[in-house]
């Protein structure tokens, strides 16, 4: 109380700030790094000069960030008691009791409500993506995610609406080979993301997630394979046919930093262990990366020659 007191902070502000504070953590900021997919658009459309767009993209990220947060916040708290078996989940601010239900219903509410007014402040249609993919994210945690194979499948769809938005945010086109080549990436993704859970989990596996007890890590590996080997072939033809390709032939040389960055992750999977949260290997990993700043600077070389 003393040292509250001398700080100018009564026992009740100092509250208040540690709600604020495990509140914005609730909302994942390093899984936010996963919206920089709204930008796929402002590249390949070589709008990288237009600053009105530049602004536009940057608020539409914005608003996806918070969106995207408060979805995070309702999952925690549909899943406090799943979360509390979990070996590292139980550390959230929810499920480990640092932030109150009622505390993180209200965060939840707030963020929810400026991302979605952003969202149609930016341009309608970019505001009903956002509403959908905020439907399918409770589709998701309300039944969907104990599906097997489609859990992993809505995952994807919404990095797919993300992409998407991005474009229809700024009005641009987007590439159906860049939509295909997203979902691949993203089913590759969500598969590494059950084969880390499965093995981290062990026994336990199906008491965290009831789909953990349809997958098997064989089987996992197989998807993984598959998704693995399409996105590499699909990105392939996406720079060497399509008609961004016939523009900028130069694509091409992107190709083995794509290949590189998949076998490597795969690695880190298989090796080291992560996979489960890919955020974290985004953020952590040199190696990783390096590859992906190496592919921004070739892909924009070539679109700019």
């Amino acid at each position: 109380m003393k040292w509250s007191q001398q700080n100018g902070l009564s026992l009740q502000q100092t509250g208040v700030v540690e709600w604020i504070k495990w509140g914005v953590v609730a909302m994942r900021p390093r899984q936010w790094s996963k919206n920089l997919l709204l930008f796929a658009g402002l590249l390949f459309a070589e709008k990288l000069g237009d600053v009105t767009r530049v602004w536009l993209n940057v608020l539409a990220f914005f608003s996806f960030c918070l969106i995207s947060g408060a979805v995070y916040i309702y999952n925690d708290l549909q899943d406090v008691e799943e979360d509390r078996l979990h070996p590292q989940k139980r550390l959230r601010p929810i499920a480990s009791g640092k932030l109150p239900v009622t505390v993180a219903s209200w965060f939840m509410v707030g963020a929810m409500l400026v991302g979605l007014v952003l969202a149609f402040w930016i341009r309608p249609a970019f505001g009903w993506l956002a509403v959908l993919y905020v439907l399918l994210s409770l589709a998701y945690s309300l039944g969907a995610k104990h599906i097997v194979i489609l859990d992993v499948f809505l995952i994807a769809a919404g990095f797919v609406l993300r992409a998407l938005a991005g474009a229809v945010a700024i009005d641009v086109n987007i590439s159906g080979w860049l939509l295909a080549c997203t979902t691949l990436l993203s089913l590759f993704l969500g598969f590494c993301k059950r084969r880390h859970e499965l093995v981290t989990l062990g026994e336990e596996a199906s008491n965290h997630r009831v789909t953990l007890g349809e997958y098997s890590v064989g089987l996992l590996d197989q998807f993984i394979a598959i998704v693995s080997s399409a996105t590499i072939i699909t990105y392939a033809l996406y720079t060497i046919q399509s008609a961004t390709a016939t523009q900028h032939e130069n694509l091409k040389y992107t190709i083995p930093l794509v290949m590189y960055g998949i076998f490597r992750y795969l690695y880190l999977v298989h090796r080291k262990d992560l996979g489960g949260a890919p955020e974290q290997v985004l953020l952590e990993d040199r190696g990783i990366q390096a590859t992906i700043l190496l592919w921004i600077v070739v892909a924009v070389w070539a679109i700019l020659q």
